[in-house]
């Protein structure tokens, strides 16, 4: 198992003005090609973010622990515990279950990618890759998952739904008196349905909501992955749903109260 930390030169730091979206917390490679690690780590570090990295599962677990990663590029097919398993693993920890993981694997088929998203990935590269499109996916997960500043939302209201309740300017959602832990991607999924009022909105929709302008990138069956991981969450019956319908053919409304 190997774990190291690199911190980038002041050379490679861009201004403050630059970027926003640099975040204090380093981001976590992860892959059993060092050559590999290499090129991704010099892209990241180029434009002024920190970089862990690991060449293992057990690393990677461990690496998650130990630096609280803000972001975990990741390979599936790893030495010890592979990918899938690493992300499952993430995802079922109650303090590390919100961590961004972007898999960049060789399994590029349209199954891959969604039994990825199933797991929890955010987001999914191919590989052979461009390390320009790599950075570029970094930021863009980064850009949809920092912490909102609450004066970002103050004026937008509760909504309140049967025994929901999704407060924007707390980024939280209970139902009843539970709160619910929601990924970045499932929050605005929810809020977004939820806000329309019984609308349906289609996948193209949604896509915009939760991804803006890089949607396109971005597969439609993705949304679907999401929705499954949002309803399994806030114990959602598709067949008589509460919260999220289905209108097929179509895309999703909020549950008729």
């Amino acid at each position: 198992m190997v774990v190291t930390y690199a911190r980038p030169t002041m050379l490679s730091m861009p201004s403050p003005t630059s970027d926003p979206v640099i975040p204090a917390a380093p981001i976590l490679v992860v892959d059993d090609d060092a050559k590999i690690v290499r090129l991704v780590r010099t892209y990241l570090e180029r434009d002024g973010l920190m970089v862990v990295t690991a060449s293992d599962g057990p690393g990677a677990l461990d690496a998650i622990e130990r630096h609280t990663p803000a972001l975990v590029v990741l390979d599936l097919m790893l030495p010890g515990l592979d990918g899938r398993a690493v992300i499952r693993a993430v995802r079922r920890d109650d303090d590390a279950g919100r961590t961004p993981i972007l898999v960049l694997s060789a399994r590029s088929s349209t199954l891959d990618r969604i039994a990825g998203l199933e797991d929890g990935a955010d987001d999914y590269l191919p590989k052979p890759f461009s390390p320009a499109e790599l950075v570029l996916r970094v930021k863009s997960i980064l850009r949809r998952t920092a912490p909102a500043v609450a004066s970002d939302h103050a004026d937008l209201p509760v909504i309140r739904h049967a025994d929901l309740t999704v407060d924007a300017a707390r980024h939280e959602v209970r139902r009843g008196e539970t709160p619910v832990d929601l990924t970045p991607v499932e929050f605005k999924l929810l809020s977004a349905i939820l806000a329309a009022d019984g609308r349906v909105l289609t996948r193209d929709q949604l896509l915009d909501a939760v991804y803006g302008h890089e949607s396109s990138d971005v597969l439609d069956r993705t949304i679907d992955v999401h929705i499954r991981r949002l309803r399994d969450k806030l114990d959602d019956d598709p067949e008589a749903p509460r919260y999220v319908q289905t209108v097929r053919g179509v895309g999703y409304r909020a549950a008729r109260r």
